[in-house]
C-alpha cells in the first residue's frame, strides 16, 4: 500500500475515533462516509432503533427523585442551572419532600399569599417564573420545582446558590 494510502487510512481512523467519542449514533450513521461497507447494511437497523430510543418518552417515578430528575431535564432544554443535590437540599429545607405543604403563618401567608409546594413559591413568583411545558399548577411537584429553580436562577444564580428561604 503506498504512503498516501497509509495517510487517508489514519486520517479515517482518526475521523472514526472522533465520531465515537462524539456518540454513537454519529459514529453509526458515519459508517458508510468511511468505507466500512459490512456495517452499511445494519445503519438503517440502527439508525431506526436510536431514533425511536430518542424519541421515547423517559418515564420517571412518581416520587421526589423522580419529580427532581424530570425538573432537571426540563431545566436543561430551557438553559437553567442547578444540580439534584441544591435542588434536594433546598426541598429538605423548605417542605421536607411534601408537594402539598403550605405555609399559612409567615408574612406573605398573612398578606394573602402563602408559600405552596415543595420549594414554597408564592402564586406571583410562580406566575412570573412558571416554565413552559410544566403545569399551571403551583402544587405540581415538577412545575413548583423548576418555576422556584428557575426564579433561584434569575436571583441568585442558581438553585444551587441558595442556602436559607429565599
Amino acid at each position: 500500500m503506498s504512503a498516501n494510502g497509509q495517510n487517508r487510512h489514519a486520517r479515517t481512523s482518526r475521523l472514526a475515533r472522533k465520531l465515537a467519542v462524539a456518540g454513537t449514533g454519529a459514529a453509526v450513521l458515519a459508517l458508510p462516509l468511511i468505507g466500512a461497507t459490512t456495517a452499511s447494511a445494519a445503519t438503517p437497523a440502527a439508525a431506526t432503533t436510536a431514533t425511536t430510543a430518542t424519541t421515547a418518552a423517559t418515564a420517571y417515578p412518581d416520587n421526589l427523585d423522580g419529580w427532581i430528575r424530570e425538573s432537571l431535564d426540563i431545566m436543561a432544554q430551557h438553559g437553567i442551572p442547578g444540580t439534584y443535590e441544591g435542588i434536594h437540599r433546598n426541598i429538605m429545607r423548605e417542605s421536607s419532600g411534601n408537594p402539598l405543604a403550605i405555609n399559612n403563618w409567615d408574612i406573605n401567608a398573612i398578606n394573602g399569599t402563602p408559600s405552596k409546594g415543595l420549594l414554597q413559591v408564592i402564586d406571583p413568583t410562580f406566575q412570573a417564573y412558571h416554565v413552559p411545558g410544566t403545569s399551571w399548577d403551583p402544587y405540581d411537584p415538577v412545575a413548583n420545582i423548576t418555576a422556584a429553580c428557575n426564579y433561584a436562577a434569575d436571583r441568585y444564580g442558581s438553585m444551587d446558590n441558595v442556602f436559607s428561604a429565599y
